[in-house]
């Protein structure tokens, strides 16, 4: 019996973990430099959309140059996909974690796509129209959320279905959402994501086949026009993704893995703090620099580097001090209606 009178097992049935003091899931190293290295492609992607005060994605275009060009191939659409997929690991991995803390899992899943859509409302009404979390908090409640009562096999085939109707109907962006959510969850409840880093040579060898088909593909993507270039442009998208994560993957098994741990893995453990305050960051530079349609390529990159090299600093400063980011922390907070401890202790 607690002291406000209510029983220790009416707070577990209602969602709240079953322990104070239950352990939390060890983190995964590689999970969060992936996502700090997705951070940083989208941060890239939407400096101008961003500067353009509530434009959504895609409404401002870079002037035609070989730059603009190359970045376009490499960025666009390129690394919103692997936050996708890692956000629905993540989902995935908090549902192994409230099954074995709650009574009610799913109760703790809902509870946290609530306050995801919170904050995503408020970031899309007070800074950004082309704000995504509102679009991920909708989908984790209608797609990942019901995919828990699924078995994985129907997840993986969903996921499919839903990745290739994506490319071939809708020319990707939102629409590919739904698929890699699921692509992510799969993955987890399949354990390929607790063996990541493991058998480099499968990953090698995955890798090199979505380079080298990424690279026609994108050819003609820029080439093509109508249907064909519809197609194209998700299709090269989710193959340098791929090769990415792969080239990532393998890379943190070489002795670059120091350097780029120190240098992505603070962004992505605090990825939501940093997604919502590069808005408020950009914002504030183009107040100073002036008509975001005259900046060129070097300056979209300069606005990108600067924005990423401050919140790199707080990050690391934070992190020395606190457990996690603060809205993570807030986050997780509501997700499992208890207050966390923030800080480390001394």
């Amino acid at each position: 019996m607690s002291r406000n009178g209510v029983r220790d097992a009416d707070v577990v049935a209602l969602g709240r973990p079953r322990s104070a003091e239950a352990p939390a899931r060890k983190r995964v190293v590689e999970l969060d430099v992936l996502r700090g290295f997705a951070l940083c492609g989208i941060l890239l992607a939407n400096v101008k959309p961003i500067a353009h005060r509530g434009g959504e994605l895609g409404t401002a275009q870079l002037p035609e140059t070989t730059a603009a060009t190359v970045l376009h191939l490499l960025v666009d659409q390129r690394f919103f996909p692997i936050f996708s997929v890692l956000f629905g690991v993540g989902f995935a991995l908090l549902f192994e974690s409230a099954r074995a803390r709650a009574r009610q899992p799913r109760v703790v899943l809902l509870r946290r796509m609530l306050a995801l859509l919170a904050v995503g409302l408020l970031h899309f009404l007070v800074l950004w129209k082309g704000d995504i979390l509102t679009v991920y908090a909708v989908l984790g409640l209608l797609v990942l959320l019901p995919s828990t009562w699924l078995p994985r096999r129907v997840v993986a085939i969903a996921a499919g279905v839903l990745i290739v109707v994506s490319v071939a109907l809708f020319g990707g962006w939102y629409s590919l959402v739904p698929g890699l959510f699921l692509l992510g969850s799969a993955l987890t409840r399949y354990g390929v994501v607790g063996r990541i880093g493991s058998g480099p040579r499968t990953t090698a060898r995955l890798g090199l086949v979505f380079a080298l088909v990424a690279v026609p593909v994108a050819v003609l993507q820029l080439r093509a026009d109508g249907t064909a270039a519809r197609i194209a442009y998700p299709a090269a998208g989710l193959l340098t993704a791929g090769a990415y994560v792969c080239g990532m993957v393998l890379l943190l098994r070489t002795r670059l893995a120091g350097p780029l741990t120190t240098v992505f893995r603070p962004l992505g453990r605090m990825a939501l703090t940093n997604y919502l305050t590069a808005t408020v960051l950009v914002l504030a530079i183009s107040g100073v620099a002036g008509d975001a349609d005259r900046w060129s390529v070097g300056g979209v990159v300069a606005v990108a580097a600067t924005v990423l090299c401050v919140q790199w600093g707080w990050s690391v400063i934070w992190l020395r001090r606190c457990h996690q980011g603060p809205v993570e922390w807030l986050w997780r907070w509501v997700t499992w209606w208890q207050r966390p401890p923030l800080r480390r202790p001394r």
